[in-house]
């Protein structure tokens, strides 16, 4: 198994918060950079291939990674057009989405209970998405929503109308079998062919999904701190109420 991180984007939203205009993932939250503990912890869960996708200050992020002591292999994807819709970082990764190997995709700008990636990686759905039952309804999550089991949607915003009987959070990591991964990779080349630069890779993510829903199942990770990193508030509520939480179960984390 290896590990795809997105993190090409610069993160113009925390700018107030970030004021040396460091990548999203060389925030440090209690002195640690969110990488540093995302490598850290895919190292301690067996993973011992990563590929990194950079972008907005590349060379900064490869000279953290050479610091590191602890983490697994680490090979960089640059993605010279980051300014453009994530989907173009997901098919940067092509090397991992093709190489036959069962993936993790990761975004870069999370603090999570360490206990969320070993639901993923154990979990029995080879295609797996992981839902977070307790977050605030609202414009930004992207949400999962579920009927008698099978996820019958992915995306900020539903259509009126949809029916579920289950609805949460996306935590922004996933996992998905060889065959699904290169199937990613494709669907990227044909949103690059057709123009849609702009498009999030969730989108890319959710038109597999609804193509072939039996295939995939999901992980409800309710009640494990975690929290994406995208305004200045994210940053508090990380410090105060996430990595204290993290900490209740793991205190040298």
């Amino acid at each position: 198994m290896r590990a795809i991180i997105l993190a090409a984007g610069q993160g113009r939203r925390l700018q107030a918060a970030n004021p040396d205009g460091r990548p999203k993932c060389l925030i440090e939250i209690g002195g640690k950079t969110l990488l540093h503990r995302q490598l850290a912890a895919l190292f301690a869960k067996g993973v011992r291939r990563a590929d990194l996708v950079i972008g907005f200050e590349a060379d900064r992020i490869i000279e953290h990674v050479s610091e590191l002591s602890v983490r697994p292999e680490v090979s960089f994807h640059y993605n010279a057009r980051f300014e453009l819709g994530s989907m173009l970082s997901l098919g940067c990764a092509g090397p991992a989405l093709t190489s036959g190997a069962p993936v993790l995709l990761m975004d870069a700008d999370v603090i999570f209970h360490p206990a969320i990636l070993d639901a993923l990686i154990h979990s029995n759905h080879g295609n797996c998405f992981l839902l977070d039952r307790a977050y605030t309804s609202g414009d930004e999550p992207v949400k999962i929503a579920v009927a008698g089991g099978t996820i019958v949607e992915f995306r900020k915003s539903l259509a009126s109308g949809l029916v579920y009987d289950t609805i949460g959070e996306s935590v922004g990591f996933f996992r998905f079998e060889p065959a699904c991964a290169a199937a990613l990779m494709g669907r990227c080349q044909e949103y690059e062919a057709e123009g849609r630069d702009d498009a999030p890779h969730e989108e890319v993510l959710r038109d597999l999904l609804l193509a072939q829903p039996q295939s995939f199942g999901y992980e409800d990770i309710t009640g494990l701190p975690w929290v994406e990193l995208d305004f200045s508030e994210d940053i508090l509520r990380a410090e105060q109420q996430v990595l204290p939480a993290i900490h209740r179960d793991l205190p040298g984390y």
